[in-house]
């Protein structure tokens, strides 16, 4: 799976940048899939349905056929932050040609940070110089840990040009 991992501290617009990727490269022809990574614990499924009932009574999976939308719950004991959970996720993205995941700063996939200056916060980038890219209009800051690329958010055509080939070399 051609992951890529699109990183920022809260409000730097890591959500829009991820709805306006995925717009763009469906219209040109990308099959583009999504993953949402948060470390807050939520309950997916909806209590008191019988999709939850199952759950509650042990079921090691639970699946939902719907006629516009389809789902599958299965519990986790693996670790939070494990590769190991888009492994089991894998299958259901092949047919993509990539699949941008929101959050998740700590994984080893290639990560992209979007950051503005007016969130008056320091980049995650200027302390991880495993962070491949800074996505951003405002002059970065002096010190970026590795020297990351800087991508302008405004070009979106040479953004997903640059995230394209990102993953082409990978």
């Amino acid at each position: 799976m051609k992951r890529l991992h699109i990183i920022g501290r809260k409000n730097s617009g890591k959500t829009t940048l991820v709805v306006d990727l995925v717009a763009w490269l469906t219209a040109a022809g990308k099959r583009v899939g999504t993953i949402k990574h948060t470390h807050h614990q939520h309950e997916l499924d909806t209590p008191g349905k019988d999709s939850h009932r199952h759950r509650q009574a042990g079921a090691a999976a639970v699946g939902i056929l719907s006629p516009g939308l389809n789902a599958v719950y299965w519990p986790t004991s693996d670790e939070h932050d494990s590769p190991a959970r888009y492994q089991q996720m894998e299958p259901l993205f092949q047919a993509c040609d990539l699949v941008l995941v929101e959050g998740h700063s700590r994984s080893t996939a290639p990560r992209i940070e979007v950051w503005r200056a007016d969130t008056e916060t320091e980049p995650i980038a200027a302390q991880d110089a495993g962070i491949v890219a800074l996505v951003t209009d405002d002059p970065p800051p002096g010190s970026l840990a590795g020297s990351p690329l800087i991508w302008s958010r405004s070009d979106l055509a040479a953004l997903a040009g640059n995230i394209e080939q990102l993953l082409a070399d990978r």
